[in-house]
C-alpha cells in the first residue's frame, strides 16, 4: 500500500529566523527543467521571507536576473572555488544535482564545490537511477556524504536512494515537487474539440509516438479529440539534431492519417500561460519511455491544475496517481493507452472524479508551501550549530 509522505517534514526545533539561501543551478535564460524549478523555488523562498542568491551554471548566455551573483564555469578550478565562496555568503546552500549538470565524469566536479562549503548544504537529487554505472553510483554516494541533507521529490526516490545507494535514511527527506496553483477556472470555448495534451521540453524518450499511434482510434470519437504537443525542443536535442525529432513526429502523424488531429506548438510559455494551457486540456498524457523517472514537473503541474492524467508506469506517476487522479498504463501496451484515454474522454463522471482527486492533492504542491518546507529544513540544519543561528 502506498503511504504518502507528509507535505511538510516535521523538523524539530523552534523557528529561529528566515535564513538566506544560495542556490547552485542552471537558471534563466537557460531553458531547461532545472532552471524552471530553481526559479520557482527561489520565488517561493522569497515569498516566505528569505533572501535568495543564485550561482548559475554558465551556458554561454548572459544572466538576466539580479539574483545571479556569479556563474560556475564547468572545467575551471578557479570558478569552482569562487562558486563555493559565493555560496558561503549565505546561511544555507541548495545544490541541484543532475549527472549532466556539472563538469567532470558524471558531473563529479560538484564534489569540489561541496568540499568548499562552510555552511550547511541541501542537495536536491533530481535523478536516482535504478541501474547506475559504478561511477554514477559512487558519485551520488559521495555527494550525499558531503551534503548535510538530501531532498528528493517522491517516496519512490527516497526508497531507491536509501536501499540501492545505501544512503542513511536520516539525512534524506521527501519534499514534493512544487507547482503553480491556478487562481481561476479554465475557460473552454463552446464546441471546441477536447484536447489531449503533452507539454514540456520535447525530445526522444517522451513517448509522443505512442499517443500519435493511439490517435488513429481516438480521432474517430464523436467529439473528435485533438492531440496537442506543446513545448520547445530540448536545447541539447536541438543542438545535436535540430528539429529532426519534431519533423519525424509530424511525418508520423501524416503517415497515420491523423495530421488534422495532431498539433505542435513550440511557443515559449511563462508559468501563467503554461498553467492556463494545462487547465484547458481534457486530459494530460505523459507517455514516457523511462521507468527510472522519480520526479516529473509536468506531472506535478497537471495535478496542481486539477486535470486528469494518463501516464506510463514511471515511479513518480505510479506514486502520485495511486489515489485516483489518473490512470497508469504499461509503456509497451498500446491498447491500454487507447483504452485509458478513451475512458477519460467518454466515460460519464470519470474525468470529473479524477479532476476532483487532483484538486484535493494540489494544495500540498503549492510553491509557497514547498518552499516553506525548505525553510524549515534549513532552520533544522542551522539549529545543530548554535554559532550559525
Amino acid at each position: 500500500m502506498h503511504v504518502p509522505s507528509p507535505p511538510i517534514p516535521p523538523f524539530g526545533g523552534g523557528r529561529f529566523r528566515t535564513p538566506s539561501f544560495g542556490i547552485l543551478s542552471t537558471y534563466p535564460p537557460t531553458a531547461c527543467g532545472l532552471a524552471t524549478f530553481s526559479t520557482a523555488l527561489a520565488d517561493g523562498l522569497i515569498a516566505n521571507g528569505a533572501e535568495v542568491s543564485i550561482v548559475r551554471v554558465a551556458d554561454g548566455l548572459p544572466a538576466s536576473s539580479k539574483r545571479v551573483i556569479g556563474e560556475l564555469v564547468n572545467g575551471s578550478p578557479r570558478s569552482v572555488a569562487a562558486s563555493s565562496e559565493l555560496l558561503n555568503r549565505c546561511d544555507v546552500a541548495i545544490v541541484q544535482h543532475e549527472y549532466g549538470l556539472y563538469g567532470g565524469a558524471d558531473g563529479d566536479e560538484v564534489l569540489e564545490v561541496l568540499a568548499g562549503l562552510q555552511i550547511p548544504s541541501i542537495v536536491i537529487a533530481h535523478t536516482i537511477l535504478s541501474d547506475p554505472t559504478p561511477h554514477q553510483r559512487s558519485t551520488l554516494v559521495a555527494v550525499a556524504a558531503m551534503a548535510d541533507h538530501v531532498v528528493v521529490m517522491s517516496d519512490a526516490a527516497r526508497a531507491r536512494l536509501c536501499s540501492r545507494f545505501d544512503i542513511d535514511p536520516a539525512i534524506v527527506t521527501t519534499i514534493p515537487h512544487g507547482a503553480a496553483i491556478p487562481t481561476g477556472r479554465a475557460q473552454h470555448e463552446p464546441g471546441a474539440r477536447p484536447t489531449i495534451l503533452t507539454c514540456g521540453l520535447i525530445g526522444p524518450g517522451k513517448g509522443i509516438e505512442r499517443v500519435i499511434d493511439a490517435m488513429r482510434s481516438l480521432h474517430r470519437l464523436p467529439e473528435r479529440p485533438r492531440y496537442l504537443v506543446a513545448g520547445q525542443t530540448h536545447p541539447k536535442v536541438l543542438a545535436a539534431n535540430g528539429e529532426a525529432y519534431r519533423h519525424a513526429l509530424i511525418e508520423q502523424a501524416s503517415r497515420n492519417g491523423v495530421g488534422a488531429s495532431v498539433f505542435f506548438d513550440a511557443a515559449y510559455r511563462d508559468v501563467a500561460s503554461h498553467t492556463a494551457l494545462i487547465q484547458s486540456s481534457a486530459v494530460v498524457v505523459l507517455p514516457y519511455d523511462s521507468t527510472d523517472q522519480v520526479t516529473s514537473g509536468v506531472l506535478a503541474a497537471a495535478i496542481a491544475a486539477g486535470r486528469p492524467v494518463v501516464a506510463t508506469a514511471f515511479p513518480h506517476a505510479v506514486e502520485l496517481l495511486a489515489s485516483g487522479a489518473g490512470i497508469i498504463v504499461d509503456r509497451d501496451d498500446p491498447a491500454a493507452l487507447v483504452s485509458a484515454l478513451r475512458r477519460v474522454l467518454v466515460e460519464p463522471g470519470l474525468a470529473d472524479r479524477m479532476a476532483a482527486e487532483a484538486s484535493r492533492l494540489a494544495p500540498s504542491m503549492c510553491w509557497s508551501v514547498v518552499a516553506g518546507a525548505y525553510v524549515g529544513l534549513a532552520n533544522h540544519l542551522l539549529s545543530k550549530d548554535p554559532a550559525l543561528v
